[in-house]
C-alpha cells in the first residue's frame, strides 16, 4: 500500500523525534541526577562541617555509658532534623577496638556495626585524616536503597581530631525526587507537544509543494496545460522544482501552441493551391478544355500552384528532418565565394525585374583567394537562395542588395544586406520562426510562404554554424550566417 508523503514525513519526523528525546531525556536525566547529587553533597558535608564547628573542642570521654549520642539529644542548637530520616551522630576518636559497635545514623537502619568495619569507610578514613568526605553507598537493611554519607572531623586544641560528625541522609529510590521527576517528565512532554506541532507543520511546509506538484502533474497529463503550481517555498529545492514546473508547462503550451499555429498556416498554404486547381479542374470540365486560346493560361496557373505547393511540402520536410537531426549533411571544404557568386547569378534575373543590383563584396584586402569554409554545398546554395530571395523581395526598387564576407577568428561570416524598410523591434526576435510574417498580406502576395527565413536557421545550425538578423525600421535589414572555416581558407583578418 503506498503512503502519501504527508503521513511519511510526518511519520519519519515523530520517530526522529521519539530517539532524539529518548537519547536527549536519557542525558538530561544523568546530569541533573548528578547535580542533584552533587548538591547534595554540598549540603549534607556543609551540614557535617556546622554540627562540628557548634561542638568544638569538646571530647567525648572514652568511659561514658554513652560513647556515640545522637547531637540532636546533647547538642540541642544543632539543627540536624533538617535531615530528614538522618541524624547526625558524634564518634569518638580513638574507635573502640576489637568488635564494639558503633552506633551509625538512622538513615542506615542498621543501628549499629563493628567499629573495625566502620573505620573501613573512605569517608570516615578521609575524616580521620582531617579532610571532611562524603560517600554513597546501598544499604541492604534499607531495601536496597542509596545513602548519602557525610564525615567531619572535630579538631582538639592541639588540633588533632578527637571525634568526628558522621551525617547521612537516604536518597530517592530513582535517583531524583519525585516532584523534580514529574516536572522533567512535564517539561519533556511539553517539549514533545511543541516538536510534534512544529514537525506537522514542517512536514506540510515540504508535502504541501510536491502534493500540488503531483496534482498539476495529473492534470498536465490529462491535457490541461495552463497548470502552475506555487513557486514562493522557502526551501529551495521545492522552489526551483516549481519554477521548472512552470517554465515546463509554459514551455509545453507554447509548443502546443505553435503546433496548432502550425497546422493552421499549413493548412492555409496548402488549401490556397488546391482551390485554384479544383476551380481550373471544374473549368475545363465545364467546357474550357476545348477552347484552345483560354485553356493554357488555365494550365500554367494550374502549374504555378502545383510548384507552390511541391515547394511548401519540400521546405516543410527539410524542417521536420532538422528538427530529427535527419538531415543528410555531405561536410566538407567549399568555396563559399564561389557558391555566393553562383547564387547572385541565378537569381539576377528576378533582381533586374524589380531593378535591384546585386553585389559581392570581400573584406580581404583585395585578396582573390577562395574563402573556404566547412559546409554543405546544397544546403548553402538554399540558404543564399533563400536570404537573397527574401532581401530581393523586400528592398526597394533600384536599390542594391550586397553579399558581404569576411574572416571572424576561426569563422567566415556571410551577410546579405538590404535597404528596405526593415523590421519593427518586436517582430525581429521572431523572424526565424515558422510562418511568421511581419506583414502577412504582403508575404503571401509576394509568393513567401513564412519559411525561407527558418528553413536557413534550420541548415546553418545543422552544419555547425549560427544565424543572426539585425535591422532598423527604415533602414533595412542585415541577416548573416556564420560558419567554421575550412582548412583551406586564405582569407585574411
Amino acid at each position: 500500500m503506498r503512503t502519501p508523503i504527508r503521513l511519511r514525513l510526518s511519520l519519519s519526523y515523530f520517530l526522529v523525534l521519539l530517539i532524539g528525546m529518548v537519547l536527549a531525556g536519557t542525558l538530561a536525566w544523568l546530569a541533573v541526577e548528578g547535580l542533584y547529587l552533587a548538591t547534595q553533597r554540598e549540603n549534607l558535608l556543609a551540614q557535617a562541617k556546622l554540627t562540628a564547628a557548634a561542638i568544638g573542642g569538646t571530647a567525648i570521654p572514652l568511659d561514658s555509658p554513652e560513647f556515640y549520642s545522637q547531637t540532636t539529644n546533647v547538642n540541642p542548637g544543632i539543627h540536624t532534623r533538617l535531615l530528614d530520616e538522618g541524624g547526625a551522630v558524634v564518634i569518638g576518636v580513638p574507635l573502640p577496638a576489637g568488635e564494639d559497635p558503633v552506633q551509625v545514623p538512622p538513615s542506615e537502619d542498621a543501628g549499629y556495626v563493628p567499629a573495625e568495619e566502620l573505620v573501613l569507610r573512605p569517608e570516615i578514613q578521609s575524616a580521620l585524616a582531617g579532610q571532611p568526605d562524603t560517600a554513597v553507598r546501598e544499604v541492604a537493611s534499607s531495601g536496597d536503597r542509596r545513602v548519602l554519607y557525610a564525615a567531619a572531623p572535630v579538631f582538639g586544641e592541639n588540633g588533632k581530631v578527637i571525634s568526628l560528625v558522621y551525617l547521612s541522609t537516604p536518597l530517592p529510590p530513582s535517583g531524583l525526587p519525585e516532584k523534580l521527576i514529574y516536572q522533567l517528565a512535564g517539561a519533556v512532554v511539553a517539549a514533545g507537544i511543541l516538536a510534534s506541532i512544529a514537525g506537522i507543520f514542517l512536514a506540510r511546509g515540504i508535502a504541501r509543494p510536491l502534493e500540488d506538484l503531483d496534482q498539476a502533474s495529473a492534470a498536465v497529463s490529462s491535457g490541461d496545460l495552463t497548470q502552475q503550481v506555487p513557486a514562493g517555498s522557502s526551501i529551495s529545492e521545492l522552489q526551483n522544482l516549481g519554477q521548472t514546473f512552470n517554465q515546463m508547462t509554459d514551455s509545453l503550451r507554447q509548443s502546443d501552441q505553435a503546433k496548432s499555429t502550425f497546422i493552421a498556416d499549413v493548412t492555409h498554404e496548402l488549401r490556397t493551391p488546391l482551390t485554384v486547381i479544383k476551380g481550373t479542374v471544374e473549368t475545363l470540365e465545364d467546357g474550357a478544355l476545348d477552347d484552345l486560346s483560354g485553356r493554357g493560361r488555365l494550365l500554367d496557373s494550374m502549374g504555378k500552384e502545383t510548384n507552390r505547393m511541391i515547394r511548401l511540402v519540400n521546405d516543410l520536410l527539410v524542417l521536420t528532418r532538422a528538427d530529427a537531426s535527419a538531415l543528410k549533411l555531405d561536410l566538407q571544404p567549399l568555396d563559399l565565394d564561389k557558391l555566393v557568386r553562383a547564387r547572385k547569378k541565378f537569381l539576377e534575373p528576378l533582381a533586374s525585374m524589380r531593378k535591384i543590383t546585386l553585389e559581392v563584396l570581400r573584406i580581404d584586402s583585395g585578396s582573390n583567394s577562395g574563402v573556404w569554409v566547412i559546409g554543405d554545398a546544397d544546403r548553402l546554395a538554399q540558404v543564399v537562395d533563400n536570404l537573397l530571395d527574401n532581401a530581393i523581395r523586400h528592398a526597394p526598387r533600384g536599390s542594391v542588395v550586397s553579399i558581404t564576407l569576411e574572416r571572424l577568428g576561426e569563422e567566415i561570416s556571410c551577410a546579405v544586406t538590404d535597404t528596405g524598410a526593415g523590421i519593427p523591434a518586436q517582430h525581429l526576435p521572431f523572424i526565424f520562426e515558422r510562418f511568421y510574417r511581419v506583414e502577412a498580406s504582403r508575404d503571401r502576395g509576394s509568393g513567401g510562404s513564412g519559411l525561407g527565413l527558418a528553413i536557413a536557421r534550420s541548415l546553418i545550425l545543422a552544419q555547425g554554424g549560427n544565424i543572426k538578423a539585425e535591422s532598423q525600421e527604415g533602414q533595412g535589414t542585415r541577416i548573416s550566417f556564420r560558419l567554421p572555416a575550412g582548412e583551406n581558407c586564405h582569407l585574411t583578418d
